[in-house]
């Protein structure tokens, strides 16, 4: 009667769990739409607890080095409490992760046995561990009913066994020979009953969860053949909180807006807050010459720790300094045009004395004033200065006279500014410099007058590859906000798909010669897709029709001014109004487009310097945009971008000071009439 009072038990205990788990998936399974579209957080935490049911296998009888019992136990089974802290990641309603670090105790009773002496013994045990176990969480439905799998590492915390025989005093020990860890697997089901009112940021789950526990990998000791599997039932209380839902946006009403004639643009939409829409070039130039006039900037950067001219600038003998023009580096292409971005730009910057040096021998009243900075140490930045004069002076035979040095520890227009904590290598290298400034207009240009700080530019022409009037501009207008990524497929009418992204801000721009390939026309479907913050898909299309002009005998000549601005500023474009006014906007003829693009360097939050770029390309638009007026022109359209930091699009590399501050830049593109 003893054994087979157990075997009824333990039936007993499993029919009982098979019914309860066979109700809770009839139940899920019933309640299948439950929370179907109510927006649900990505991150849930929380704390479960559960009722292991463990049964025992195998045959165990040494218990340790000094206790064997007379005979063998075989099967067993019990209830034993198992408690967690959970995790839960959900990006979307299908898939998503789970953590639980666990209380798991595997204790259970072995089935009872007659020792040799007609005597009824039991043996029952208290072996629990910390367990971790991540599992993939999948909802099939896109529902509250989620399956999950994965593995579980185990740590044993607890070995005591407790031997009990009619007659004698119980025996307690501990098991020896026992695994520290140990890796099994899991898998089971779920189920989220949402206890928060839909329109709640903060949202709360009550989850019922079955699962298995394999004996794969569970036999707790090295020695004998005991191992275990468990049945888990249980109950998880959750906690997630929504990200505040922000108003639906609407299309821009700024004049910046205005684009030329965008392809009719349709959209299957899933959510409303977003709006897509692509603007492609009315025809797609492959290259285009450009007469560029080029800012110089009045600062020669040098490298930390030294006094000396670094190395990149370019320094010449007194011979090759006497047959030195200016105009050379205008008319002369250098080998390598490959070697990086704006690479003939910077290679006219760092001839920056040479090109002082000629203006100065070239106009003999002109006259200098060097002013070296170096962090808390002016006779170091004086020194510094000393050795940009020694090279005028010596090199370009220029009177020492004519050039005034000052040291100071910080430039006038200094980078690093007061409690400034973040990126302050990159801001002392740039305050690390000698800045030139002069009176004489030999020197300077009409830039801001006679009081500008910036040296007459530098023309020159090249051809500007893939230039940005070229690009299909595509807006998904609150994707910062609203969505975690968003891409393109953009589909040709012979099936033929290519994909860009993810992107994360509102724009992107691909090349219209990119997506042409090798063909001259084409026919285009864009179906833009993005993963909102709330998990759900984001699908919307548009159309495009893109024709490549690539006669060379057509490549249109344009025109191409930048104008350079201070560490964090935007209203230093007053400085420039003359120059637009009266240089800039004459050039832009009838009909024709103005690009004007803003940029920074790499310093500072993106969707600040983003904010900023757009400041300063805004800012110029207005100057120029009121000038015209005033001259009565006509038919001319405008585009403008902020891109801020973004080095995809930035004119110059951001490893050098010299290229960060030119990076501080709006770029004005003038592209005559097609």
């Amino acid at each position: 009667m003893f054994k087979s009072d157990i075997m009824i038990q333990r039936h007993t205990a499993a029919g009982k769990f098979a019914i309860t788990f066979l109700m809770f998936i009839l139940t899920a399974m019933l309640s299948i739409g439950q929370n179907a579209k109510q927006a649900l957080p990505v991150w849930w935490f929380g704390v479960s607890g559960a009722a292991n049911f463990n049964y025992y296998r195998g045959t165990t009888q040494m218990l340790n080095n000094s206790i064997t019992v007379p005979t063998a136990f075989h099967k067993g089974n019990g209830i034993r409490p198992y408690v967690s802290l959970l995790t839960e990641y959900r990006p979307n309603r299908v898939w998503g992760g789970m953590l639980n670090i666990a209380y798991d105790n595997r204790g259970s009773k072995f089935d009872g046995v007659e020792a040799p002496c007609n005597c009824p013994a039991s043996l029952t045990t208290d072996i629990s561990y910390i367990a971790i176990e991540p599992s993939l969480r999948l909802a099939p439905f896109a529902s509250a009913f989620y399956v999950f799998a994965g593995p579980t590492l185990n740590f044993n915390v607890s070995k005591s066994f407790t031997y009990t025989q009619l007659k004698q005093a119980d025996t307690k020990g501990e098991w020896s020979d026992i695994h520290k860890t140990g890796i099994s697997a899991q898998a089971g089901v779920g189920f989220d009953f949402m206890l928060s009112a839909r329109t709640s940021t903060s949202q709360m789950s009550l989850s019922p969860f079955a699962s298995f526990q394999t004996d794969f990998g569970h036999e707790p000791r090295s020695v004998e053949s005991w191992s275990f599997y468990t049945l888990r039932a249980g109950l998880a209380l959750k906690f997630g909180k929504l990200k505040k839902t922000p108003p639906i946006l609407k299309p821009a009403e700024s004049p910046l807006a205005v684009v030329p004639e965008p392809a009719p643009v349709t959209a299957t939409v899933i959510e409303k807050e977003v709006q897509f829409s692509v603007r492609a070039p009315i025809t797609v130039p492959v290259d285009r010459r450009v007469k560029e006039t080029f800012a110089l900037r009045n600062s020669v950067f040098f490298n930390m720790g030294s006094s000396e001219i670094p190395q990149r600038y370019i320094l010449l003998d007194k011979t090759a300094a006497t047959s030195f023009r200016e105009e050379h580096l205008q008319e002369s292409q250098p080998e390598n045009l490959n070697a990086g971005r704006s690479f003939r730009q910077l290679i006219i910057y760092h001839n920056i004395l040479n090109i002082i040096g000629d203006r100065m021998r070239a106009s003999p009243q002109s006259s200098i004033v060097l002013t070296g900075a170096s962090d808390k140490n002016p006779r170091e930045g004086k020194l510094m200065a000393e050795n940009v004069k020694k090279y005028l002076v010596t090199v370009f035979d220029i009177g020492a006279s004519r050039i005034k040095t000052e040291g100071r520890d910080k430039p006038l227009i200094p980078s690093e500014q007061p409690g400034a904590t973040r990126e302050l290598a990159l801001l002392k290298e740039g305050d690390r410099r000698v800045d030139m400034t002069s009176t004489s207009p030999a020197l300077l240009m009409q830039v801001g007058g006679s009081s500008s700080d910036f040296m007459k530019p530098v023309q020159i022409t090249s051809v500007l590859e893939d230039p940005l009037d070229s690009h299909v501009i595509f807006t998904t207008e609150g994707a910062e906000e609203l969505l975690n990524s968003w891409s393109v497929e953009i589909t040709d009418e012979q099936g033929n798909s290519q994909s860009y992204g993810s992107y994360t801000k509102d724009q992107a721009s691909v090349s219209g010669k990119t997506i042409l390939r090798n063909e001259k026309e084409g026919n285009y479907k864009v179906i833009m897709l993005g993963q909102s913050k709330s998990g759900h898909l984001v699908k919307k299309e548009g159309y495009v029709h893109l024709v490549k002009e690539d006669d060379a005998k057509k490549m249109q000549l344009g025109l191409r001014y930048s104008i350079l601005f201070d560490f964090d500023k935007s209203k230093t474009i007053s400085a420039y109004e003359r120059f637009l006014v009266d240089v800039v906007t004459p050039l832009i003829p009838e009909n024709g487009t103005v690009i004007i693009h803003g940029h920074t360097d790499i310093i500072g939050e993106e969707k600040y310097n983003q904010n900023l770029s757009q400041e300063r390309a805004v800012g110029a638009q207005k100057i120029i945009e009121q000038a015209l007026t005033k001259s009565g022109k006509k038919g001319i359209k405008f585009e403008t971008y902020g891109f801020g930091k973004d080095t995809n699009m930035s004119p110059f590399e951001n490893n050098l000071p010299e290229e960060r501050f030119y990076n501080r830049t709006v770029i004005i593109d003038i592209v005559p009439a097609k």
